[in-house]
């Protein structure tokens, strides 16, 4: 992570922060999700999925942390970017909202059941 003094203003630090938090807890030992486990290059399917679970995420954190709308529309457009790419895949915003879900009460330390 850039030092926060490389943002022109903090909450962008955060939002950038917990993006990379969410991407942390797809690791094996944590919420094992294939876009970490799994090798995947810039922009393919794998990628371009877990990116958006780590976008969506970070926008949930954001909220409970109080983050402005600014940032949250920042995160919108970029969502909007990963989701042209994966089109033809109805499902996945709602996988991915699930996923990011998951990894967002892991990093707050909220339980849940493996079945939901």
């Amino acid at each position: 992570m850039p030092p926060l003094c490389d943002y022109a203003r903090p909450e962008e630090y955060y939002s950038t922060l917990f993006h990379e938090h969410v991407h942390s807890t797809g690791h094996k030992n944590r919420l094992d999700r294939s876009g970490i486990t799994e090798l995947a290059a810039f922009g393919d399917e794998s990628y371009s999925k877990e990116e958006l679970v780590a976008e969506i995420g970070a926008a949930m954190l954001c909220g409970v942390a109080g983050i402005d709308n600014t940032t949250m529309e920042n995160s919108a457009a970029y969502v909007g970017s990963w989701l042209r790419r994966l089109k033809d895949d109805k499902k996945l915003i709602v996988q991915a909202a699930g996923q990011a879900q998951k990894a967002a009460d892991y990093i707050l330390g909220v339980a849940f059941d493996e079945a939901g």
